[in-house]
């Protein structure tokens, strides 16, 4: 089995997002989340099934939702440089294997770039050598940063289309998307956390993988530290929470909650009492 974590940069337009929806529910896979946020501008969608299912609903709904994406017109606090921004796929259990989900991810990734006229670029497990691996280095400069210059994609043109940017796609492990969102509006706040989690990983290995953001939430008069925990087996929620919840209290804030992004495994959930998560959101 495998599952997709399909990252769309549209948070806003009702119809578009009902359209992402219907076509996701109306495919033969099983559905784990789908959230989408004003301010981030972005929906996440996260389904899993046998390959050629999860094929068919990714294909589906980018059908449903592309002809009304522009990202000439996108705006949100989160990074992103695609209509279809980073699309992950994991797999689940012991099929396929890591070889034949590399490979069928590339006839994915070559088709989707074929259909939209979009350049991909393959990024985790699934990286040629082209370019870098990493998800933050792909998406410097983002969509905007985009023109001007060879992508060196995988697949597709060497340039970016100007509706539907590019596209980050590849098989990578298992992580943690996280939020923890602060009482305040001042992302100065959101950012200074971020910057001190940065410098605390580099230092203690309690806080292996862990990348941040410091974003603003203006719909919610509040601001976010916004995180990808990338070695989920090192490294536990709930302390990190809690270190946040510390330094926010430093800082004069307090915590206004946490969500979670996505999916978790069982043995990631057991570590973090901190987050709820529906029963969807548990995988395997």
């Amino acid at each position: 089995m495998l599952l997709c974590v399909a990252n769309w940069s549209e948070g806003r337009d009702e119809v578009t997002l009902a359209d992402i929806r219907w076509a996701m529910r109306s495919s033969e896979v099983k559905i784990h989340y789908e959230g989408s946020d004003p301010d981030h501008n972005r929906i996440v969608t996260a389904f899993s099934g046998w390959p050629d299912d999860v094929d068919r609903a990714l294909f589906k709904i980018a059908d449903a939702a592309l002809d009304r994406m522009d990202m000439r017109k996108h705006e949100g606090v989160h990074p992103r440089i695609g209509a279809l921004d980073v699309c992950p796929f994991i797999i689940v259990g012991d099929s396929p294997t890591v070889e034949e989900a590399k490979s069928w991810i590339a006839w994915v990734a070559e088709r989707f770039a074929k259909k939209y006229d979009v350049p991909v670029l393959l990024y985790e497990k699934s990286e040629t050598g082209k370019h870098a691996a990493d998800l933050p280095s792909l998406r410097k400069g983002q969509y905007e940063g985009l023109f001007g210059r060879n992508l060196d994609p995988d697949f597709g043109p060497r340039t970016a289309n100007p509706w539907y940017g590019a596209t980050v796609m590849g098989l990578r492990d298992w992580l943690l998307a996280v939020n923890v969102n602060l009482a305040t509006e001042d992302v100065a706040i959101a950012r200074q956390i971020a910057r001190d989690l940065r410098r605390v990983r580099d230092a203690d290995p309690g806080f292996a993988g862990v990348r941040a953001l410091g974003l603003p939430l203006p719909s919610r008069g509040l601001s976010q530290v916004s995180m990808n925990l990338t070695r989920p087996d090192e490294t536990s929620f709930d302390p990190i929470a809690e270190w946040i919840e510390r330094r926010a209290g430093e800082l004069g804030t307090s915590l206004a909650g946490t969500e979670l992004i996505g999916v978790i495994r069982r043995k990631d959930l057991e570590r973090a009492s901190r987050l709820t998560a529906r029963p969807e959101q548990v995988v395997c």
